[in-house]
């Protein structure tokens, strides 16, 4: 295998995936690019994923699927060993190509650490479904995506647990700053960014005024 094509091959399949994404304005103005409908770190964790941990034994691509409804990532191999979809959520992995993976870890392709991709999906994107098929061998990430209206906007319904946590807090207080909400989850700024730029792409929470003197306010909840 040579190596030096996994950085092509990764950028080319991430790009086609975000073309194909659909563009939602949020409260960008009707002039602007809009955000993709998914965050892109999602799928940078899930092709990283895909390209070290796939069974190279198995002569078969991997494959890429897009529907109105999901994005399916189609690995070879199941998962190894002791191995289940709950461990692998939480954190847990094992190095089915110990080699491949430490040269990515070398600057090769995205890599934030061995075990952490599949949660870093998951924080950023709740309706991710795995499927671990070990008669067929292969291995299965299905994103689920955006729902739509008739007139295009968007349906809220991926606020996940920390969303839905940042939301409360905005409740409570309409002026909290990125900072104190950083403190309140010890978690980064970036992440606390991150989060909140999905909720204001998703219609959940929008800002009003400037970032100094303006507050938040809340436009919806998911309901539970």
């Amino acid at each position: 295998m040579d190596l030096t094509s996994l950085p092509e091959i990764f950028q080319g399949v991430l790009t086609f995936i975000l073309r194909n994404l659909r563009k939602i304005q949020g409260e960008k103005s009707v002039n602007s690019v809009g955000e993709p409908e998914i965050p892109q770190n999602v799928f940078e964790e899930l092709l990283v994923n895909a390209l070290i941990h796939r069974d190279y034994f198995i002569c078969a691509p991997v494959r890429i699927f897009i529907f109105d409804d999901r994005i399916e990532i189609i690995s070879p191999g199941n998962l190894p060993d002791h191995l289940t979809i709950e461990k692998i959520r939480v954190g847990n992995s094992i190095q089915r190509n110990p080699i491949l993976t430490s040269f990515i870890a070398k600057g090769l392709m995205p890599y934030r650490g061995l075990g952490t991709g599949i949660r870093r999906a998951l924080e950023d994107w709740k309706k991710i479904k795995f499927i671990d098929d070990r008669s067929g061998c292969h291995f299965t990430a299905i994103v689920e995506r955006v729902k739509l209206h008739k007139n295009n906007d968007t349906v809220n319904d991926t606020v996940n647990d920390l969303q839905t946590k940042i939301v409360a807090a905005i409740r409570k207080n309409s002026k909290i700053s990125y900072k104190n909400l950083a403190d309140q989850f010890g978690l980064s700024r970036i992440t606390i960014s991150r989060h909140i730029q999905q909720l204001k792409v998703q219609k959940v929470i929008k800002r009003i005024g400037s970032d100094k003197k303006g507050h938040w306010e809340v436009v919806f909840v998911e309901s539970k």
